[in-house]
């Protein structure tokens, strides 16, 4: 048994992880620096010193707004109040706009002056996630593009699409096809298409830079890219730089009915994630976007 309040604050104070003290309501009884000066540094201070805030109740209602971190967080905290079991453990991202982040969330309980009393410590676990994620890479990438490959499309899609949801953001994705390419593959060869695609997706990179982007190699000559956070205006900004930088390639093309050189359709949509709504609907909302740019003539984008 600890005895002395004062003994367990600063013991925490000197511990890097982010930890707070609970009683079996929820209710935060105290926080360490490093949580107080990690919720000042990231815009997440619900009161100034944290006390009175029911730490349960912000996990509910997270998990009400279809939060997989709220729902998982307040099932584990209440088995362990419960006595089901001894500690819980949980890993889950917590991204910044721009730099990838992970935690280890664990919860254990101890006893002091006669109460029973609960610690909650979030560890930053980002360099091993990082770590992790590189051994994963091969995994994720298309072997010709050195791009995402569709599997890893459909699993950014839907951690993106939970996060928009949570946030109540938007979501851009972008389908983009590659004109007349079996024209271009007939005329010089499955080797020249091949430095085609590769051409393509090193100027896809250029549009994938923040931890909510990702572009990928959907099929064939047919490309992805996806936009969390981002409206469908300022999407179209985007997709509209990159369809005159596959134009700029100036790869030939002599038989394309189009243009003598290598052009794309795209089919842009944007949703913002709710109830109502679900990924299949976005990818739909593009596929129908880019048969409409097609349809129209090819080499413009559509979007809706």
């Amino acid at each position: 048994m600890i005895e002395s309040y004062e003994f367990v604050k600063s013991l925490l104070d000197t511990i890097t992880d982010h930890i707070a003290v609970i009683d079996n309501k929820g209710d935060i009884l105290f926080v360490n620096k490093s949580w107080y000066s990690f919720g000042q540094n990231n815009a997440c201070i619900i009161d100034e010193t944290w006390k009175d805030i029911n730490y349960l109740s912000e996990c509910d209602k997270a998990a009400a707004m279809g939060d997989d971190f709220g729902i998982k967080a307040a099932s584990g905290i209440r088995s362990v109040i419960k006595a089901e079991t001894e500690r819980f453990y949980f890993e889950y991202p917590c991204h910044s706009p721009d730099q990838e982040r992970w935690f280890m969330m664990r919860v254990t309980g101890f006893t002091i002056q006669g109460a029973h009393r609960f610690v909650i410590s979030h560890q930053n676990i980002t360099e091993r996630k990082l770590a992790e994620q590189e051994v994963l890479k091969l995994s994720r990438i298309d072997g010709l593009t050195n791009i995402a490959n569709r599997r890893y499309f459909n699993e950014f899609l839907e951690s993106e699409w939970r996060r928009c949801h949570r946030l109540s953001m938007p979501i851009s994705l972008a389908l983009i096809d590659l004109d007349y390419f079996k024209l271009l593959n007939d005329t010089y060869g499955h080797q020249t298409g091949d430095e085609c695609l590769k051409a393509v997706a090193d100027v896809l990179k250029k549009f994938d830079k923040r931890p909510g982007d990702i572009c990928a190699r959907y099929g064939g000559e047919e490309f992805v890219i996806v936009c969390g956070g981002t409206p469908l205006e300022q999407a179209k900004i985007l997709v509209e730089k990159l369809l005159n930088e596959i134009c700029l390639l100036k790869i030939p093309n002599e038989n394309s009915p189009m243009l003598p050189t290598l052009t794309a359709s795209i089919g842009l949509a944007a949703i913002v994630p709710d109830k109502d709504s679900c990924v299949s609907m976005l990818i739909k909302k593009a596929d129908d976007s880019l048969y409409l740019a097609k349809k129209n003539g090819r080499n413009q984008i559509c979007f809706s």
